[in-house]
């Protein structure tokens, strides 16, 4: 999968009926064109899975309840099942209303030496490059720093829409987003007992770099778009239960 990752972005989040997503992407593809990837699988939509990291008392989780201005969160991103196949290592920070992100592109196997502390290195990554050893070097620190370790397992449909000459512009549709308990390295792409997080609704996501389009605007308006919260990490623990996510 092409890495069109958006370092530093504005990000906006509406919860949708698929009634209303279907519309919404019938306006989309007049300006954005279908995700590479995702125009490979039979439903526009390729699964996405999210190991989330936390210490053991959740501080990234009681930030973003707390509303802490500058907070970050630390997940293990991976699209397909297999010792060969990569994964990303990603902090997602948010400084006010803007969205940081660093990912590492790293080998599956080093997956648990690096989080039991090892020193990145160059070997430990399957794209060799000064950027992503930063990144890697910068998600193990905080990893040390709060001592944390595997929480829960998030997974969910994307499709994606995105500008063919840059990526100043990426719209997402995400679907059956479902978690559950996870404090194992195992890296599954199944879920054995799955919590529903968000029910039956899309969550479309607005992700853009720069100034914000005209007819993104005219896209809310139409549509009658209201941002809502819809963090994935912290409205899995709600439904979950922050109380039994301490305790493991």
């Amino acid at each position: 999968m092409a890495d069109r990752l958006q370092e530093q972005r504005f990000e906006y989040k509406y919860r949708l009926s698929e009634y209303k997503a279907v519309e919404i992407r019938q306006f989309v593809k007049r300006y954005l064109r279908i995700d590479p990837y995702g125009a490979t699988q039979p439903d526009l939509s390729y699964p996405v899975h999210s190991l989330y990291i936390d210490s053991r008392s959740l501080k990234t989780y009681q930030d973003t309840i707390n509303g802490n201005r500058n907070r970050y969160k630390l997940r293990i991103r991976y699209y397909e099942n297999g010792p060969e196949k990569p994964v990303f290592f990603e902090i997602k920070r948010r400084f006010n209303n803007v969205i940081a992100k660093k990912r590492a592109k790293v080998h599956r196997q080093y997956v648990p030496e690096l989080l039991r502390g090892r020193m990145p290195t160059m070997q430990h990554l399957a794209e060799e490059t000064p950027k992503h050893l930063d990144a890697l070097e910068h998600f193990c620190f905080l990893v040390n720093q709060i001592h944390a370790r595997p929480k829960i397992h998030v997974r969910y449909k994307r499709e994606a829409y995105e500008l063919e000459s840059s990526n100043a512009v990426r719209i997402t549709f995400d679907r059956n987003v479902q978690t559950q308990i996870e404090t194992g390295l195992d890296l599954k792409t199944t879920l054995d007992r799955p919590t529903d997080v968000f029910g039956n609704n899309v969550i479309l996501e607005i992700k853009f770099t720069n100034r914000y389009p005209f007819w993104l605007q005219e896209l809310t308006e139409l549509f009658h778009l209201r941002q809502e919260s819809a963090a994935k990490y912290v409205d899995g623990v709600i439904r979950i239960g922050p109380k039994r996510m301490v305790a493991v």
